[in-house]
Parts: structure tokens; C-alpha cells; sequence
């Protein structure tokens, strides 16, 4: 695999995603009595829908993402031109709305009918980020010097590379065993910047060994917070959705990975399905990890020369195909003997992130209430 040029959809990823968030909460309705970590579904959360129902809202929100990367537009391209300044917009029926539904029930028959109902043809197989599908040859791409992306979940596996070598190779090169057994857990400070702030704000990182992480960010509107107790994730705040998100799926497991990365020993038993290959990423060769479950790949991890973790993307399965979630971590510097990524960038089909850390304070006291379930934020 090697990465070439890339398209850019920055302008539109923008605005779609601001268009989801707004759709969400314009939306929402009370949802029924539950259990304190049940996840709200999307039709319990969100009004007119009709096709997506039953799933919860943070696949909801990737199936829209879904849609917005395959069209390579923003989300007013099917909902009324209103919805981008005013959000009673988004209840507004359209004919493009109308259309959506019908292209994933023509989907999902494709895949019944010729698949055995697995997800092989998706609203990407066809747009792959355009408008409209295009129908006639192109002789540019048939002669041009292939662009591959190092983000595929099919690719070749080089027989010579050993998995747990690599992991322990990437152990090594963090610290090793012995060092990060000795940090217990730390505390950073830096800046926040995405979608939701257009602007960089405070933010504050706390993890606790082995599997717990909170991410906690100063937005205008108040605090969002992200976390994960080992067991369970949450995301709450003035940017979610509905006042309290519940990860689930894939989106739980990123989570879970995500706070395995913090103190990385358990990584290599966190799957026991791997498979290796290799890609180029930022002009180096990188190993490629894949981890499966059940025979269905969902997770690459990519290790620079040097041993360290540069990329994780984990895919989530929704009604309209595997849907990832890349995090990109760089400027490792030493804390407490063991290298931390100050850099973390989180990108997905309807959002993206930077996280950049001025501080980290290692073996720091934290209370066991940052890891706890968020409080849910009340909407005006």
C-alpha cells in the first residue's frame, strides 16, 4: 500500500458535521425510561426516521458520516438549505431525503440478494466521494500512477513479518515492560481544537493504568467530556447529540483502545486474531497490524520504523457498511521513562480532532469520579 494525493472535504466535513449536531438536537425527543447506560436509539432520540431506526445514536452518527464522505458534500445537500442557520430545518422532508431512503433499501437488496447480506456494497462503492456515481470510464485513473490508501481492511500480508515481534518491538520502544509498569497513571494539559470550537480551547487529559481514560474539553458552552472506566464509555457535553451518549460497538472498542494505548502492555492481548502487512505513511514504510473478530477485520494498527505507534483506525459496523475512526499520534517525548504521544488528531466521517498536550505530570493522584459516567448535560 502506499498513500498518495488526497481530496480534501474540509470545508464540507465542517459544515456537515455541524449540520448533524444541529440535526440531532433539534430532533430530539425524551427519550423512555431506561437504564442509566442503555443507549438511546435513533428513533427514540431523533425525529422522521424512518429507514435507521433502532440503532444507537453514536452508530446513527456514523451512518450520516457515512453519507457525507461518499457524497463528498455537506448534509444541507440533501436536507433543506435552511437546516445550515436554522436547525428547525433538518425536519423539513426533501426530495433528496426521500431519495437517501430509497438508494439503502436498493442497497441493502444488492447485498441480500447477490451477498448473503453482508455489507459488500455501500453508498462509497458506487459515489466514492461525487454526487453522482459516474458511469463511463476514466482513462486518467486507468494510466495515471495508482493512488492507494493505507486505511483498507484488504490488503497483502507479508509472510516474513511476525505480529509479536512487532509488539514487542513497540513495548520496547515506548519504555519497555518494566518502566510502564511503573506509571501508574498521569494527568495532562494542552489545547483542543475541532468542529465544535473552531478555535483551540483548554483541555485536560486524565488516565489511569491499566484501562481508564477522560478527556475533558473547555468549550464556550461548557465542559465535554469523553470517557472511559475500563468497562464502559460516555460522551456528554454542550457539542453531543442527545445530554448523554453511551458508546457502543466499535465505538466502544476504540475507546477501550484508546486507553490501552495510554499504557500499552495489554495491546498484544487485546485480539488474538492478527494478520501483517505493510504500508507508507508520511514518505516511510510502516508495519500494518490487522486485528479481526469472528473473520471480519477491525482494526489496523501501522508502527513507524522506529517501533511506535503512528496510527490506529478502528472500523464500526453500521446499517451502510464499516464506517472508521482514525486517531494519528506523533511528538513522543519521554515521561517518566516512557514515550507519550503529545499529539493526538481523531478523525472520522463526521468530525475531527487535535489534541495537543503542553504538560503531562506522571504517577498523578485522580479521583475515581473523572472516570465515572458523566453527568448528562440538560438541553435548552
Amino acid at each position: 500500500m502506499q498513500l498518495g494525493s488526497r481530496r480534501t472535504f474540509l470545508g464540507a466535513t465542517m459544515v456537515a458535521v455541524a449540520c448533524l449536531i444541529g440535526a440531532a438536537r433539534i430532533g430530539a425527543q425524551a427519550p423512555p425510561a431506561q437504564g442509566p447506560d442503555t443507549p438511546i436509539m435513533s428513533d427514540q432520540a431523533f425525529k422522521t426516521i424512518l429507514v435507521l431506526k433502532g440503532i444507537p445514536v453514536d452508530t446513527f452518527l456514523d451512518a450520516m458520516g457515512m453519507f457525507a464522505n461518499a457524497m463528498g458534500n455537506d448534509c444541507t445537500f440533501c436536507h433543506s438549505p435552511t437546516a445550515a442557520l436554522d436547525r428547525a430545518g433538518f425536519a423539513v422532508q426533501t426530495p433528496r431525503m426521500a431519495r437517501a431512503r430509497q438508494m439503502i433499501a436498493m442497497m441493502n437488496n444488492i447485498n441480500m440478494n447477490f451477498f448473503k447480506g453482508e455489507r459488500r456494497v455501500t453508498c462509497f462503492t458506487c459515489h466514492g466521494g461525487n454526487q453522482s456515481p459516474r458511469s463511463d470510464p476514466n482513462l486518467a485513473l486507468q494510466y495515471a500512477t495508482p493512488i492507494e490508501d493505507p486505511n483498507v481492511r484488504d490488503f497483502p500480508t507479508d509472510a516474513k513479518l511476525v505480529a509479536r515481534d512487532i509488539l514487542d518491538k513497540y513495548i520496547k520502544a515506548v519504555g519497555g515492560a518494566d518502566k510502564i509498569a511503573q506509571l501508574k497513571s498521569y494527568t495532562g494539559k494542552g489545547t483542543y481544537e475541532g468542529f465544535d470550537t473552531l478555535k483551540k480551547v483548554p483541555v485536560e487529559i486524565y488516565a489511569k493504568a491499566p484501562n481508564q481514560y477522560t478527556t475533558v474539553v473547555h468549550m464556550d458552552g461548557g465542559a465535554s467530556t469523553r470517557t472511559f472506566d475500563g468497562r464502559t464509555g460516555w460522551m456528554a457535553g454542550p457539542d453531543t447529540p442527545v445530554p448523554l451518549v453511551t458508546l457502543t460497538s466499535g465505538n466502544l472498542d476504540r475507546a477501550r483502545l484508546e486507553a490501552l494505548v495510554a499504557f500499552p502492555t495489554s495491546l498484544p492481548q487485546a485480539y488474538s486474531e492478527w494478520r501483517v502487512g505493510r504500508a507508507v505513511l508520511n514518505d516511510e514504510e510502516d508495519f500494518v497490524l490487522q486485528a479481526s473478530e469472528g473473520g471480519q477485520p477491525v482494526l489496523n494498527l501501522y508502527f513507524a520504523p522506529s517501533g511506535l505507534l503512528v496510527r490506529l483506525v478502528r472500523w464500526t459496523p453500521t446499517p451502510v457498511g464499516m464506517v472508521p475512526t482514525q486517531i494519528d499520534y506523533s511528538d513522543f517525548r519521554d515521561v517518566a521513562g516512557v514515550k507519550i504521544p503529545f499529539h493526538r488528531q481523531v478523525s472520522q466521517t463526521y468530525m475531527r480532532m487535535d489534541v495537543e498536550l503542553s504538560e503531562i505530570r506522571p504517577n498523578a493522584a485522580i479521583v475515581a469520579a473523572l472516570f465515572a459516567r458523566p453527568r448528562a448535560v440538560p438541553r435548552g
